[in-house]
């Protein structure tokens, strides 16, 4: 026995916390760089199992890789119960409720009886797809990424209002210059035709018929890679800094929370001793 924050907790427990939630030890290296490839292998049956040809040959080996991932994912799914001193802290979490949907769906099948209901099935399936979640559970620079894009959000709504802004300009304007008679049939079906030219997408479905309306779309046309460069230039710039704040890989005992400091001795989550 142990005593951490208070509470006598059984060594076992400290032990497979760390192995679960902790990255900075090679047995916690080793899971989670097991249970990525697992989560990996498990995303690609399913995507496998949606393509008629392979699941007509293959669909007996699927079905029994996807049990033998289901099983290994419920072990997983209770060793983290055990693990944590709130376990329903942790299954009421973003991750918790990720593990449970991920398993869910199989069990689920076997109480559905019937052919007619297999497309129910199919559909309480595709929830197992949810497992990718997981996956940015393990990698430290998702935290990053996240942190990125909160800091960039006022600065990218910003700029999506501008380009709004652009893209009615430049539609009502090719709508006058090209009229009903070149497939401008209104302001709106103008504005469609400036998002799909300043995204440099260019289906083509629509397009300028006259000199001036040609010369508008090259304007919009060149202006479309450098909108593109900005929100890319926004989060970059908030990723750099971002990196300026390294976290460790440590995980609160109590509620699992992460993305603490390296000197951290609290969990700033829950305030419990890490």
């Amino acid at each position: 026995m142990s005593e951490t924050n208070g509470t006598l907790r059984p060594k076992w427990r400290n032990r497979l916390h760390t192995i679960i939630f902790e990255a900075d030890t090679p047995l916690g290296k080793a899971f989670d760089i097991a249970l990525m490839v697992l989560i990996v292998i498990s995303v690609l049956a399913v995507m496998l199992e949606s393509v008629n040809s392979v699941a007509a040959v293959f669909g007996t080996e699927l079905f029994i890789l996807e049990w033998v991932l289901t099983i290994l994912f419920s072990i997983e799914y209770v060793l983290r119960l055990l693990s944590v001193r709130k376990p329903m802290g942790y299954a009421r979490s973003f991750f918790g409720v990720v593990d449970l949907l991920a398993l869910l769906p199989t069990y689920l099948s076997l109480l559905v009886p019937g052919t007619q209901s297999l497309l129910v099935i199919r559909a309480l399936r595709l929830l197992r797809v949810f497992r990718v979640f997981k996956l940015a559970q393990f990698v430290v620079e998702a935290r990053f990424l996240r942190r990125a894009m909160v800091a960039s959000t006022r600065k990218i709504v910003v700029f999506l209002g501008v380009v709004m802004t652009l893209v009615v300009i430049m539609g009502s304007l090719m709508y006058l210059i090209e009229g009903e008679e070149n497939g401008f049939t209104s302001i709106p079906r103008g504005v469609y035709w400036a998002i799909v030219t300043v995204t440099t997408v260019g289906y083509g479905d629509i397009s300028p018929q006259t000199v001036p309306g040609q010369m508008l779309a090259s304007v919009l046309m060149i202006m479309g890679y450098a909108i593109l460069a900005v929100p890319t230039g926004i989060v970059t710039g908030e990723l750099v800094q971002g990196t300026l704040r390294p976290v460790s890989t440590q995980n609160c005992p109590s509620c699992s929370g992460g993305a603490h400091e390296f000197d951290a001795k609290h969990c700033k989550h829950c305030g419990a001793k890490l």
